[in-house]
């Protein structure tokens, strides 16, 4: 009886945690008929499992192994140039020298322009790239050579990436190059829109030029004279300019012999008495070396403008020799219009030349308005170009339809 007191006491009270998960652990290693499941064991992975095996490589695998190894045999030619200031001057000079000529212009202006793009023209090199850019247009007409088109514009193209490393001078040259080598160059395209642009970039040159002197006028005709005095008309200029320079020489020389005397017969050091007058003479040398170098300006600039406007008249002739093609018309139309607007911009002999151009143009105008082309012809459209022909045409029905003469064919035929 004490016994069973004892279990019932213990009766209404919940089982400890521990028993609680020993008898789930129970009932999970146990089988349904009550036996206790065996533990399975952790396998042992060998170190030598653990390492990736090496599976047989595929044919695409050893084909581009072989690939990478051939490339990486291969010579690579680098884009930059790893080169001193005077290698990459005297690669310039080399290049100056030939690319004039118009057979190693093509060479040559690539060498150029692998300079260009390495980086390589910078303020210390810009001179001499100046002289290279120079040699190419020592002819200006060449670069409208057919041949030579496509280098120049792809050359002059590249030069207004470094426009930032000349002086202001020589920038303004290069605008004149660029447009005679790639916006003349354009003009000669078949794309519409290539034309469009060049067209609208000559528009704007013109725009932008000064208006034109009577002294500009004065140096046109002097200019022009001069060009028939090489053709033997007058006195040649050459010839002229040498006696000028030899009697500056000799005038110099003149002066300056009375200054090496005073040196010389000056054995007692009396010079230190005319300090006065040797400043006087510094600060007018002084006055004469500003006033050339002004004027030495001055002519520059003016040169500078009168090869502008030329390139600008010669852009103008290449536009209106291409008023054939129907889709550029009305482009040159407007072009030559906003330069005659502008003539007062222009010096009297290209005054004359855009009077003959807009003469042209607006006869143009009127023949298409009357329904003719720009050769004079009617503009007709293809079923009556067809018409036309096919009215004079002697056409037989039997050796059309057939010479035998059937009756159905005389049927068909009514």
């Amino acid at each position: 009886m004490e016994e069973e007191k004892t279990e019932n006491l213990f009766a209404g009270l919940p089982a400890p945690s521990s028993v609680c998960q020993s008898d789930q652990t129970r009932k999970h290693n146990t089988n349904p008929n009550g036996k206790p499941l065996a533990m399975p064991k952790p396998v042992e992975v060998p170190k030598g499992a653990l390492k990736r095996d090496k599976r047989p490589a595929t044919q695409e695998e050893n084909h581009t192994e072989a690939g990478e190894k051939e490339a990486s045999k291969r010579v690579r030619f680098k884009t930059t140039v790893d080169a001193s200031t005077k290698q990459v001057v005297d690669a310039m000079q080399k290049i100056a020298s030939h690319i004039a000529n118009p057979a190693k212009f093509s060479k040559a202006s690539k060498l150029a322009l692998q300079l260009v793009q390495a980086g390589s023209v910078n303020t210390e090199t810009c001179d001499h790239f100046f002289e290279i850019l120079q040699a190419a247009m020592s002819s200006p007409s060449s670069c409208h050579d057919p041949s030579l088109r496509a280098d120049y514009h792809e050359l002059f193209s590249a030069v207004q990436d470094i426009l930032d490393c000349f002086n202001k001078q020589r920038q303004k040259q290069l605008e004149t190059w660029i447009i005679r080598a790639e916006v003349g160059n354009d003009l000669f395209t078949d794309d519409s829109f290539v034309f469009s642009k060049a067209s609208g970039r000559v528009r704007q040159a013109i725009g932008s030029l000064p208006e034109a002197s009577h002294g500009d006028d004065i140096v046109e005709e002097t200019m022009v004279s001069c060009r028939e005095g090489q053709d033997g008309n007058i006195e040649n200029p050459e010839t002229v300019g040498d006696e000028r320079t030899q009697e500056s020489e000799n005038h110099s020389e003149k002066q300056d012999l009375p200054i090496v005397e005073e040196v010389e017969t000056d054995p007692f050091g009396l010079d230190a008495l005319f300090l006065k007058s040797s400043k006087k003479d510094e600060k007018a040398r002084k006055r004469r070396d500003e006033a050339a170098s002004s004027k030495k300006l001055q002519d520059d600039a003016g040169r500078l403008l009168r090869e502008h406007r030329e390139a600008l008249i010669e852009c103008l002739n290449i536009a209106a020799g291409r008023y054939k093609i129907p889709w550029a018309q009305t482009m040159i139309d407007i072009l030559v219009k906003h330069a005659h607007d502008n003539i007062s911009r222009f010096t009297a002999q290209q005054r004359d030349a855009i009077e003959k151009l807009w003469a042209s143009v607006r006869e143009q105008q009127l023949r298409r308005k009357q329904g003719r082309s720009a050769a004079g012809k009617l503009d007709v459209t293809a079923f009556e170009r067809l018409q036309e022909q096919y009215a004079n045409e002697k056409i037989s029905i039997r050796r059309a339809v057939g010479g035998s003469g059937e009756r159905r064919t005389q049927q068909w035929l009514g």
